[in-house]
């Protein structure tokens, strides 16, 4: 298999999408953070002593969405058309979990920017509720779905 952000010599370089069709593009990619039950109960009661926390990490994650090229390397800057986050409280993780689905019509997918989302978001849940459980895990962050383009249709088993 022929990783596509290296050229013939190995050098790592953004991928020419000139000439590829522009498609219907969507990608949804989910993760969650892991916490005591004592911090879970602070976010589903509205008592963490920064705010709503799911209301500022939707925000958060949103922002990453569209900050996506700015951080990683070899991203194409994207006309994003959609992006919805959704965070739920799950006592039995015990944790938030996230979700996030990104749309565009491109040139190349947005699953990393859907990944970015995701990711944005469990950061800002733990940055909002670090003062009361240091030990937070965040984790099991992936694609659930990528749907456009030439690869087609993925969808996580």
């Amino acid at each position: 298999m022929m990783l596509t952000h290296f050229d013939g010599k190995g050098d790592a370089h953004m991928v020419d999408v000139t000439d590829k069709p522009v498609t219907d593009r969507i990608a949804v990619a989910a993760g969650w953070v892991r916490m005591r039950p004592d911090t879970l109960a602070l976010i589903a009661e509205g008592t963490a002593r920064k705010g709503d926390v799911l209301g500022v990490a939707r925000l958060a994650g949103i922002m990453g969405t569209k900050r996506t090229a700015d951080l990683i390397p070899l991203c194409h800057p994207l006309p994003v058309t959609k992006v919805a986050v959704d965070l739920s409280v799950d006592p039995d993780l015990p944790g938030v979990r996230i979700e996030a689905t990104v749309r565009t019509t491109g040139q190349t997918g947005v699953e990393m920017e859907a990944l970015t989302a995701v990711s944005t978001a469990a950061l800002t849940v733990y940055d909002m509720v670090k003062a009361a459980d240091k030990g937070m895990e965040i984790g099991g962050i992936h694609v659930r779905l990528k749907d456009g383009g030439k690869s087609g249709r993925y969808e996580a088993p």
